[in-house]
């Protein structure tokens, strides 16, 4: 059996904003002396006219970022989430979303699999953050395919878009012929009877992974992509839910404020079902490898699984 192809949504970040700019005159790129590490090196190197370093400034990158949408341009942001959503949040709530701008923010190294580099830039708080935004779409990729596609519709999109990227390479999953990306609607990737598993970003291809070892057991759980946190497809959770009758909700971010409280919100409201929320317990992340924090936080597929069949059995 051939290896599965992996690609860090960093990358196909940086490639996207590359076909973007072929197409596009009016995109610009703007970078926190990161260009390597976010990837929008590649659209440096593609066109350097259009590619600003600001450097080690992120709030002013937001600030300048605004001024270039108000004149026309389709300005992408780009630095680490932590930096995105935490250091530069309030200009993003009074630049960029008060006067609901067409900036697009891409976030790279989201969640605790950026590993090494530890706490204080493992940001799992992101997607709550970015949420509390009004008006502002929040979106995680699962893999390159989705990546890219994520891109381009956020182009197409007029208004504000929060998109987070990953450091750790990704099993490509969406490389298929029917594959339809639309911001706001989510994807079925496994039908089930038994319970409803709704993931975003790196634990999706881990969800499918614990899926099929839950059918081995003739357990049937439905997986779904939801990609878009905000606005979240109601109508695909709620359906879920009355499939199934239990949901779970997989994320690299904490449980609170996400995609998992997001979920809830709408379960809660319109058809309550009882809910078990895989991420981040409310702590800090720590320096080690991505694959044993990951591992630790139990966000890889043997996590998943275990977790599952506990929230089943209750």
């Amino acid at each position: 059996m051939s290896e599965v192809k992996k690609i860090a949504t960093r990358a196909s970040y940086g490639n996207a904003l590359v076909e973007l700019g072929e197409k596009h005159d009016n995109v610009v790129v703007l970078d926190a002396d990161l260009a390597a590490a976010t990837q929008t090196g590649i659209f440096k190197k593609a066109f350097p006219e259009r590619h600003i370093d600001c450097g080690i400034a992120e709030c002013n990158m937001t600030g300048i970022g605004a001024g270039l949408a108000t004149t026309g341009k389709v300005p992408f942001i780009s630095t680490f989430a932590m930096f995105a959503a935490g250091r530069a949040f309030e200009q993003v709530r009074n630049s960029i979303g008060y006067p609901h701008l067409n900036v697009k923010i891409g976030a790279t190294h989201g969640g605790i699999s950026v590993g090494e580099d530890g706490a204080s830039h493992q940001c799992c708080e992101d997607f709550a953050l970015m949420r509390s935004i009004p008006g502002m779409v929040v979106a995680c990729p699962s893999d390159d395919v989705e990546a890219r596609a994520l891109v381009h519709a956020a182009y197409e999109y007029e208004g504000p878009v929060y998109m987070r990227f990953s450091r750790l390479a990704t099993p490509v999953i969406n490389d298929k012929p029917d594959y339809h990306f639309e911001l706001g609607k989510g994807i079925v990737l496994r039908e089930g009877k038994d319970v409803a598993v709704i993931a975003n970003g790196l634990p999706v291809a881990a969800a499918l992974e614990a899926a099929e070892q839950l059918a081995a057991e003739g357990i049937q759980a439905m997986v779904i992509n939801m990609h878009t946190i905000k606005p979240l497809d109601e109508n695909l959770v709620i359906a879920a839910a009355k499939e199934t009758g239990k949901v779970v909700t997989i994320e690299e971010h904490s449980i609170i404020g996400g995609l998992g409280g997001a979920v809830c919100e709408c379960l809660s409201e319109n058809y309550p079902v009882p809910v078990k929320r895989i991420g981040v317990r409310d702590v800090f992340g720590e320096s080690g490898t991505a694959q044993s924090l990951l591992h630790k936080h139990e966000l890889d597929a043997e996590g998943i699984h275990r977790q599952i069949k506990e929230f089943l059995a209750k």
